[in-house]
């Protein structure tokens, strides 16, 4: 059973069962502590949403703990996501109202750091995880004679917050060795993703057409996720975008001839990639990108700059698309790609699973209780 802080103090939710078998022996009390989570869409919240499900269903309790339980600001420039007033004394009346055996800091928001405040204090210890490159986004919104000092110090700022956790959840090894290379000196777990198969698939096979292919963008629309190298592929081919953000109103204005379709979820999100010939993951800040593998599922194969997340993910393998300092080249190596939308299905079932990521999380919150 999992209570869900975010969204309402009292309100339990339950899921249907899922097929995951707990590595603890006997149900766990784990909290997490987010400044990313619902009613946000993102990766991020994404991964514990699909975790939660799968250590509910075992029969842990989970709690999560997101802004929405505080008075709080909106992020600057972008309204969408909110921050948590430092209300400490309720953070920490909450956390011990819960007594978790182990605890979860997943972002270096303001409530990760109360939340890493009252650990310390209180001699508890507890798991972070870098999922977002934030020296990479305050480089990028700094004046260019700045940029360099404004990563430097974003990046001893992320060092002293994650300094003291038991371990540190990354999704890669490029990752981990990137972190390295900035003198982490933490003890690294590796906590990939993984993908609906259900729902997402190739499909039934696509008709033969004249029509110029469908190039897709899924993700949200920031300076950050380097759209404009998408919008900006030369033709033909016809541009979907799938997602919102605080650049879609000057977007839509400026580029008329693209699909703008907003946020969507679930099968309708599926079915989109599904009606792609090549995926474009123009972003070259994201630790992972769990679009990445939600694409390579429904068989498309995927056009991406050398980031951390589809380098790895990707990789040499002309079946799952292409990799390129040049977008435009790796979309026409993409379109090209050889290899069957079954065949990149087939990756992803061999090598992401979201079971598997729970029972990872579970063992190494086991550690955390003992």
């Amino acid at each position: 059973m999992t209570v869900d802080i975010a969204h309402s103090l009292p309100d339990r939710r339950a899921t249907g069962p899922v097929p995951y078998t707990p590595a603890a022996a006997g149900p766990l009390r784990i909290l997490i502590v987010s400044d990313a989570w619902q009613p946000q869409v993102n990766g991020v919240v994404r991964t514990y949403e699909n975790l939660n499900a799968r250590l509910r269903a075992a029969g842990d309790e989970v709690q999560v703990i997101g802004p929405v339980a505080f008075p709080g600001v909106a992020l600057p420039s972008y309204p969408e996501i909110p921050l948590a007033l430092p209300y400490y004394r309720r953070l920490a009346g909450l956390i011990e109202d819960f007594a978790p055996d182990a605890v979860h800091i997943p972002v270096e928001g303001p409530l990760g750091w109360m939340a890493r405040h009252w650990c310390r204090a209180n001699r508890v210890p507890f798991s972070t995880a870098f999922h977002t490159d934030f020296p990479a986004y305050v480089a990028l919104r700094s004046p260019g004679a700045l940029r360099s000092a404004a990563g430097a110090m974003t990046v001893a700022a992320m060092r002293r917050f994650h300094a003291p956790a038991h371990h540190v959840y990354v999704a890669t090894a490029a990752l981990e060795d990137k972190l390295r290379n900035w003198g982490f000196d933490n003890r690294f777990v590796r906590l990939s993703r993984g993908v609906d198969l259900d729902l997402f698939h190739p499909g039934p096979p696509r008709p033969e057409t004249s029509e110029p292919p469908v190039l897709l963008y899924v993700g949200r629309l920031a300076p950050e996720k380097n759209i404009e190298a998408f919008l900006a592929l030369p033709g033909p081919a016809s541009k979907v975008v799938v997602g919102d953000g605080p650049l879609l109103p000057a977007l839509r204005q400026r580029h008329s001839e693209v699909d703008f379709r907003g946020t969507l979820t679930g099968q309708t999100l599926a079915d989109a990639y599904r009606a792609a010939d090549v995926f474009v993951f123009p972003s070259r800040t994201d630790t992972f990108g769990i679009v990445v593998i939600e694409a390579l599922a429904c068989g498309i194969p995927v056009a991406a700059y050398p980031a951390l997340g589809p380098r790895e993910i990707v990789g040499a393998d002309p079946r799952l698309g292409a990799i390129d300092e040049d977008l435009t080249a790796a979309v026409a190596r993409a379109l090209a790609a050889p290899g069957s939308r079954a065949d990149r299905h087939d990756h992803v079932r061999a090598h992401y699973s979201w079971n598997e990521a729970a029972r990872v999380f579970a063992r190494h919150c086991a550690e955390l209780a003992r």
